[in-house]
């Protein structure tokens, strides 16, 4: 039997190690987790073999998805890359800022991101984070625009909006002649290799690095954005004649692009668990855009360009080991201009109270403190309009409107407008209320001299009555 005495040692040691421990699992739980963030170019919703691609396998992906959550309902902010890019980074709908007005920012334009307004990077910088972007940037150039003035502390990658994998050529798609379009901060550089390579093996260094900071990636790669080039292509490089590679491409050049990228995030997941940081790491992985010719987006209808489903629902996953379950599927409707004020939240952040957030913290969902929940969102380009809430999404093309339910019609070609009149009449007058709040697109951002990507594809769009 033990006496008074004992008792009190042994309670006062099971005490302290108790507060010990607290303090350790309060310490790791308010640790500030490393964040990469893996933005694919031109991916589109079925491009991954967890996302139902028939024809090839991506093994990376799909495990990654495994290990974490699989979104179901998540979309690009825009149908094109630097209006996504600009409300990905901002958190707030791109068409607040003159350079989210461009479908998309064409070289030679005059607007970029103003270096003066809060983003995620610096935002997260100002957190004690350090910040890096490789791969592609595409909102504005220097002197008076770029990376490192919009809080990245280091830039490897490329400016525009494309560029060749093997020559790291530059520039609009028609037009005025490629340039070299490889950068390391400000300076043109020349490098050797596949570009889906150089980028991995830029990030592997910043995830292998010394810096007791925690890290935030922006890991951004143009694959599979055109032109259509595999890693096992270098001696077709030479002989591309256009940017936007109209005239070549292939369903095999695709894969291979695609296969490459799924092979460059494995390489750089193996480098962060060598790294023993995986567990403290939050990982995201999706694109800027629906895809283009060589995707897959069965059943969606459209494609990059188009505001229907298949030009904005993009794949999604997001791993976080110690807080997110594994192997989980959430249905929650997300915007590319979420992930600011999510990962801003798990970084023990906030957004710039004179700079709000039309994103919203899904961290609650995805962690399954609360339930799923309605809202409504809006996207606008140049020549679409278009507003969800529920099932219902609301879109006008030219002066033709429709009204598609997704849960009934997941193609949108049944128009549910003059069935569904009052639906039609609140998702219509909500988005022009909310189209009143946003910049209005001058003439001079209309497509001018420069003809984008774009237009080919609106070319072969079926006209529907």
């Amino acid at each position: 039997m033990l006496t008074r005495r004992e008792f009190l040692v042994i309670s006062a040691a099971i005490t302290a190690c108790t507060a010990h421990e607290a303090g350790a699992q309060q310490q790791a739980s308010s640790a500030k987790p490393n964040i990469l963030f893996i933005l694919a170019d031109d991916l589109g919703w079925g491009d991954l073999s967890c996302y139902g691609r028939p024809d090839y396998k991506t093994p990376v992906l799909d495990d990654l998805a495994a290990r974490g959550i699989r979104l179901t309902q998540a979309y690009a902010n825009s149908s094109t890359c630097s209006p996504t890019r600009v409300a990905l980074i901002t958190g707030r709908y791109q068409t607040r800022l003159p350079v989210g007005l461009y479908d998309p920012l064409p070289g030679g334009a005059p607007a970029g991101l103003p270096p003066q307004h809060p983003t995620l990077a610096n935002l997260l910088r100002t957190a004690g984070y350090r910040t890096a972007l490789v791969g592609k940037w595409h909102l504005g150039f220097p002197p008076a625009f770029g990376p490192l003035k919009s809080g990245y502390d280091e830039f490897f990658g490329f400016l525009g909006g494309g560029m060749t994998y093997f020559t790291h050529k530059s520039g609009p798609p028609r037009g005025a002649p490629a340039v070299h379009g490889l950068y390391e901060g400000e300076a043109r550089v020349e490098r050797e290799g596949y570009s889906t390579d150089l980028f991995a093996d830029r990030a592997i260094d910043i995830v292998k690095g010394a810096d007791p900071k925690p890290f935030f990636l922006s890991l951004h790669f143009n694959a599979p954005h055109w032109p259509w080039e595999g890693p096992q292509d270098q001696g077709k490089a030479a002989s591309i004649r256009e940017m936007a590679h109209y005239e070549g491409g292939s369903p095999r050049a695709f894969r291979a692009m695609v296969e490459s990228l799924d092979a460059a995030v494995g390489r750089v997941l193996k480098a962060l668990e060598a790294s023993g940081r995986a567990g403290d790491t939050i990982i995201v992985f999706t694109s800027d855009n629906g895809g283009e010719r060589y995707s897959y987006h069965w059943p969606f209808r459209g494609e990059k360009g188009y505001l229907w489903e298949g030009g904005i629902r993009v794949p999604t996953i997001i791993v976080w080991p110690r807080v997110l379950g594994a192997g989980k599927v959430v249905n929650q409707l997300a915007m590319s201009m979420d992930w600011l004020p999510t990962l801003l939240s798990a970084a023990g952040g906030k957004p710039d109270p004179a700079y709000p957030a039309d994103g919203i913290d899904l961290m609650p969902v995805l962690r399954g403190r609360t339930p799923e929940f309605e809202r409504t969102v809006f996207w606008r380009t140049q020549d679409m309009m278009a507003a969800r809430k529920g099932d219902w999404k609301y879109v006008r093309w030219d002066t033709r409107e429709y009204l598609a339910n997704l849960a009934e019609d997941e193609t949108e070609n049944a128009n549910f407008k003059v069935k569904n009149a009052a639906i039609f009449e609140q998702l219509k007058r909500a988005y022009e209320d909310w189209d009143k709040q946003m910049l209005p697109i001058p003439p001079e951002v209309r497509r001018g001299p420069w003809e984008n990507q774009v237009n080919r594809a609106r070319d072969l769009e079926p006209v529907r009555p």
